[in-house]
C-alpha cells in the first residue's frame, strides 16, 4: 500500500474517533478499539494485529498503571478528609478574602498536581460559590480561574494520564518532565488569571447566591494544614531529588544516595504520598482504608483502560510507519516544536478530550522525532511540553470538563465559552511561547 492511502487511512481512524466520540457519543475505549482493529487490518495484513494491539495495551497499562491509582488515592483521600478545603481555607488566610480568586487558583494549582482537574473543580467549587457570595465577586471570574488553575498543570504534568502515556510512548524521564511541566505551567496560570480577569470586568455577571456550605466551619472537621500539604509535597520533594541525582550522576555506592535513588522513582514517591494521605485519615480502621482504596480503583480503572486504549491505538499508528514519512517531509520546513504543539492543538480542539489527544500525537510524533532533530533526551522532553501546550487548547463544548465547569458553576454555557474556553487558548499559547524561547537555549 502506498504512503498516500496509508496516510489517508490513519487521518480517516482519527476523524473516526472524533465522530464516535464527540457526535455519537460512543463510549471512548469502545471506539479507540474498533478503530485501532480496523486501521490495523487495513493497514498491517501481514502481521499479527492481534498481538500488536495487546502488547500496546499492556505496556502502556505498565507505565501509567502504578501511578493513575496511587494518584486517584490520594485524590480521593484529600476530597474525603477535607484537606483541600484545609488547603484553600489556609491560602486564603494569607491572601485575604478580597482575593478569593487568587486563593482559589493557588490552591487548584497545588492540589491539581495529583487531583485530576475535573474531580478537583467538583471538591472546590462548593468553596468558590462561598468566596464568591461573601465577596460579591462575579463568579465566571472565580470559576475560571479555579478551572484554569486545574487545568495548567493536568495537562503537563505525568502524574495525569494523557501526559503520563505520552511520556512513555516517547522513553521521556518522568521525573524531570514533572518538574519542568510546573515550571511551566505557572506562567501559562498567571496569563489565564490576568485574562479571566479583563474577560470579566465590567460585565455584570452576578456573584453566586449564598452556598449551603459556609465559608467558616468547625476546625475539628479538617486535618492540618501541615499535613494536608505532605500527600502532594513529599512526592515532588522526592521526585525532585531524584531527577536532581539522575543529572548529576553521584557515585551509587552510599547508602543514601541508593534510597534517594530509589525513593525518587515517581512510583515509589507517590506510594509515599499514599502513605501521608493514609495519615489524614481520623477513622484508620481497615474498613474505611478499603473503601477508600475500592473508591481509588474504581474511579481509576475507566482512566486506565481509556489510556492503554490510546497507547495501543498510537501504537498502531507507529506501525503504519506514516510518523516516519511525515517526519520527512516536515523536516524541511524548520517548524520543529511547533510540529506536535500543532497536532495536539487540531486534536483536543476536535475531539474534546486532552488525555486522547496527547497520547494520539506523541505516537504520531515519535517517528518524526529524529527528522525534526528532537530526538535526544531534552528534544524528546522538549516535544513532550509542546504538546502538553498543545491539549489544552480549545476546550469548549466537546470536553467534558467545559460542561463540569458550567454545572458545578452555576453559569451559562455561553458565558464558560467567553470566559474559561478563550482562556485555555491564550494559556496554551502562552505556554508553548515559553518552552519555544527555552528551547532556543537548552534545546541540543
Amino acid at each position: 500500500m502506498s504512503t498516500a492511502a496509508i496516510s489517508s487511512l490513519v487521518v480517516i481512524s482519527i476523524t473516526c474517533i472524533i465522530l464516535l466520540t464527540s457526535k455519537w457519543k460512543l463510549n471512548a475505549f469502545i471506539s479507540l478499539f474498533l478503530v485501532s482493529l480496523f486501521l490495523a487490518m487495513a493497514v498491517l495484513p501481514g502481521k499479527d494485529v492481534i498481538t500488536i494491539m495487546k502488547n500496546a495495551f499492556g505496556s502502556t497499562m505498565a507505565s501509567t498503571g502504578f501511578l493513575i491509582i496511587e494518584g486517584a488515592i490520594i485524590a480521593i483521600m484529600l476530597d474525603k478528609t477535607g484537606a483541600a478545603i484545609t488547603l484553600a481555607r489556609y491560602i486564603l488566610s494569607k491572601t485575604g478574602e478580597k482575593k478569593g480568586a487568587a486563593a482559589l487558583g493557588i490552591t487548584g494549582f497545588i492540589a491539581g498536581m495529583t487531583i485530576f482537574c475535573d474531580s478537583g473543580f467538583i471538591i472546590l467549587s462548593g468553596l468558590a460559590k462561598s468566596f464568591s457570595a461573601k465577596t460579591k465577586t462575579a463568579m465566571p471570574f472565580i470559576a475560571g480561574v479555579l478551572a484554569c488553575s486545574l487545568y495548567s498543570v493536568h495537562c503537563l504534568i505525568p502524574t495525569h494520564p494523557g501526559a503520563l502515556a505520552a511520556a512513555g510512548i516517547l522513553n521521556v524521564n518522568i521525573g524531570d518532565l514533572i518538574l519542568l511541566g510546573i515550571l511551566f505551567a505557572v506562567p501559562g496560570f498567571l496569563v489565564s488569571y490576568f485574562w479571566i480577569k479583563r474577560m470579566t470586568k465590567n460585565k455584570n455577571y452576578p456573584a453566586a447566591q449564598e452556598h449551603e456550605i459556609p465559608l467558616q466551619e468547625v476546625e475539628t472537621i479538617y486535618p492540618p494544614v501541615f499535613w494536608s500539604f505532605m500527600p502532594i509535597a513529599v512526592p515532588l520533594l522526592l521526585i525532585a531529588t531524584g531527577s536532581l541525582l539522575n543529572i548529576l550522576q553521584p557515585a551509587s555506592e552510599n547508602i543514601l544516595i541508593r534510597v534517594l535513588e530509589f525513593t525518587g522513582d515517581p512510583v515509589i514517591a507517590l506510594l509515599i504520598g499514599v502513605v501521608f494521605a493514609l495519615l489524614l485519615l481520623h477513622n484508620k480502621k481497615m474498613e474505611t482504608i478499603n473503601e477508600v482504596f475500592e473508591n481509588a480503583i474504581e474511579k481509576a480503572g475507566p482512566i486506565l483502560i481509556i489510556t492503554a486504549a490510546g497507547g495501543m491505538f498510537g501504537m498502531i499508528i507507529k506501525e503504519t510507519g506514516v510518523g516516519t514519512s511525515a517526519g520527512m517531509a516536515l523536516s524541511k520546513t524548520g517548524l520543529g516544536l511547533v510540529i506536535p504543539f500543532g497536532i495536539a492543538f487540531i486534536l483536543k480542539t476536535a475531539q474534546g478530550s486532552s488525555t486522547v489527544a496527547i497520547i494520539t500525537a506523541a505516537s504520531i510524533v515519535a517517528p518524526m522525532l529524529p527528522s525534526l532533530e528532537l530526538a535526544s533526551e531534552s528534544g524528546k522532553l522538549f516535544t513532550m511540553l509542546a504538546m502538553g501546550a498543545g491539549s489544552m487548547m480549545v476546550s469548549h463544548a466537546n470536553d467534558s470538563y467545559f460542561w463540569v465547569v458550567t454545572k458545578f458553576s452555576d453559569i451559562h454555557a455561553n458565558i464558560t465559552l467567553r470566559v474559561f474556553s478563550t482562556a485555555t487558548a491564550v494559556m496554551g499559547v502562552t505556554v508553548f511561547i515559553c518552552v519555544w524561547i527555552a528551547s532556543l537555549f537548552f534545546l541540543h
